[in-house]
């Protein structure tokens, strides 16, 4: 969905970024401006600042910046459009629809209704396990340890035995046989006619990332089959595509997730404080998956169940995982099953001992291919390394393979030299880029490439503080702009908000975030880092004075020399205009600009 600009402005003056940054972070007035830990990375000290004024924030700590949408979408994990939306309906305003054509609103109305079918099944559901007949699943969820707001939490349920009790309830409130069969809670057969799908079992709602249900899980009570049975696919549910427990996973800040295979996993762990755990819905995980777990993390934990189907899921899940960009690691669960048992057995606090513990899922895939070789014999050993070399070679950038390569060889007692020239040999034969010869060459590449990126910063610095002082203090754009154009700002970025900047004051329009929110995600950070480079600007007016003219000194000196180093030797007068610009350049130290009193 695209919203217009006029839109997107009301949303945003509607929407204090004190006010809802303070929902997430807690906050403390410090000046002008708000501080608190940042969300977006562990610290200790506050580094994280909320701008009333500039309706921004910053954290000087980890870089993260931006407007108030640029908050929600990264908290939230939200795309642009639902953090409009988010923020539109937080204000109680009217959004848009995405396409006012019957065709498309018929679907948006079928849709709604199935969430609002499955919103009241839930809530039946629920209910149904604090009455009388529902007493055997209440037991079952609390012989399993759950507490009743763990219960309430998650928002479990019971289906009873037989009989048609969730589709009379939602006949009840209007809805017909047939929006109750698609959205999976009944089925039908010319014999019975309608008729629930889940009876006889404890229910389990599954939520999408913006909590509402979008499907069930049911576990049968006793030996029944299928021992768990899930919704089937509907138009607002697809399993391939959706993680249980990912609605409240997405808020932890763990740094990592926990995947696991279970419902009982899920709740068991955040009940235990283990928050950033979810769990595939009843299907082997799929790179869709995997792909909606980046949005949210870059590090996955795996917790399936420590016997051989477990191991072959976690070696199909690190594949997977890999093939996505995600750090993969492995949870040793042994002597224990799943989490539930573990948890139960060991408590909150050794589980935490053994997330700590987790195995890289490289080294995780090497210990399950030892079972295939005898290390004691020669030959087995051999082969061992000729494998765990193949399994170098998955990786294509030449510092993570040197870094693994020399944690295998170390490990399994080999020579880095050897191992490399074997990964080599198998890269090259398999027609895989081979490993760098030496490392330290990238790497004084990188060092190299972070003393250039430190040269500019310090070069644009005088730009940085003039364009944070500007979006205080906008009265001084007239006597700047007597020397300076956004043309001088030879900082690309700097040059660009500057054009902004200034067209906005001279307008009497000056909205900083909305500077920020007119550059593309991936550079709103810096621009936000822009508009708020601490500098000490004096306090008396001599002082104040003094300041600005040094920075719009500095801007115009190096814009000039700048324009000096191109001129071409071959221009005519070449000789005089260089001259007359070294002249200007000079002129430049007695610049002094005045400003009024108060």
């Amino acid at each position: 969905m695209i919203y217009s600009d006029d839109f997107v402005e009301e949303v945003r003056s509607r929407s204090d970024i004190v006010d809802v940054v303070g929902q997430y972070v807690h906050l403390e007035k410090r000046g002008a401006n708000y501080f608190g830990l940042c969300p977006f990375h562990n610290e200790k000290t506050a580094s994280f600042s909320v701008h009333a004024g500039k309706q921004i924030f910053h954290c000087f700590g980890c870089g993260a910046g931006g407007d108030v949408f640029k908050f929600v979408r990264e908290y939230e994990n939200m795309t642009f459009p639902e953090a409009v939306r988010s923020l539109a309906e937080r204000a109680g305003m009217q959004v848009p629809e995405e396409d006012d054509s019957p065709a498309a609103k018929q679907v948006r109305d079928r849709k709604q209704t199935l969430l609002a079918i499955n919103k009241a099944a839930a809530s039946f559901y629920y209910h149904q396990l604090y009455q009388d007949n529902g007493k055997r699943g209440l037991e079952y969820f609390q012989n399993r340890g759950l507490t009743n707001e763990t219960i309430r939490h998650f928002g479990l349920g019971f289906a009873d035995m037989g009989g048609n009790k969730l589709l009379a309830h939602l006949r009840g409130q209007g809805y017909t046989d047939a929006q109750i069969i698609e959205a999976g809670l009944a089925a039908h057969d010319e014999k019975r006619g309608a008729y629930d799908k889940f009876w006889n079992r404890v229910m389990f709602p599954i939520m999408d990332a913006s909590n509402r249900v979008i499907g069930f899980g049911g576990r049968v009570m006793g030996e029944g089959k299928p021992k768990y049975l899930n919704s089937p696919e509907t138009p607002v549910f697809d399993k391939g595509r959706n993680l249980y427990g990912l609605n409240y996973a997405k808020n932890a800040r763990a740094g990592h997730v926990i995947l696991c295979e279970g419902y009982m996993d899920v709740i068991a762990m955040h009940q235990a404080g283990f928050t950033q755990a979810m769990a595939s819905l009843g299907t082997a995980f799929t790179s869709m998956q995997a792909n909606l777990l980046k949005r949210y993390t870059e590090e996955v934990i795996l917790s399936y169940d420590s016997d051989e189907a477990g191991i072959k899921a976690a070696l199909r899940a690190i594949g997977i995982l890999r093939e996505a960009g995600l750090r993969g690691r492995v949870l040793d669960l042994t002597p224990y099953k799943d989490p539930d048992e573990f948890i139960r057995a060991e408590g909150a606090e050794e589980f935490g001992n053994r997330l700590k513990k987790a195995l890289d899922s490289f080294f995780f895939e090497l210990k399950v291919a030892e079972r295939a070789y005898d290390l004691n014999d020669p030959g087995g050993r051999t082969r061992f390394i000729r494998e765990a070399a193949k399994k170098l070679c998955v990786f294509t950038e030449p510092i993570e393979r040197e870094n693994y390569l020399a944690a295998t060889a170390s490990r399994y007692g080999v020579s880095q030299d050897d191992l490399r020239h074997l990964v080599s040999d198998i890269a090259s034969q398999e027609g895989i880029r081979a490993p760098a010869v030496t490392v330290r060459r990238e790497q004084r590449r990188q060092d190299a490439a972070t003393a250039a990126e430190e040269e500019e910063l310090k070069k644009s610095a005088p730009q940085r503080m003039l364009l944070t002082w500007l979006t205080e203090e906008p009265a001084l754009l007239p006597a700047v702009e007597r020397y300076l154009s956004p043309e001088d700002f030879n900082d690309e970025m700097c040059r660009r908000v500057a054009e902004q900047l200034f067209g906005m004051i001279r307008e009497g329009q000056l909205k900083p975030a909305a500077v920020v929110g007119s550059f593309p995600e991936e550079e709103q950070s810096r621009v936000t880092a822009i508009l708020d480079t601490p500098f000490d600007r004096g306090e008396t007016t001599a002082q104040r004075e003094q300041a600005l003219s040094h920075l719009v000194r500095e801007i115009k000196r190096r814009a000039m020399e700048q324009e000096q180093a191109a001129l071409d030797p071959a221009t005519p007068d070449y000789f005089r205009i260089a001259v007359e610009g070294r002249k200007k350049i000079d002129a430049l130290k007695d610049l002094h600009i005045k400003l009024q009193e108060g």
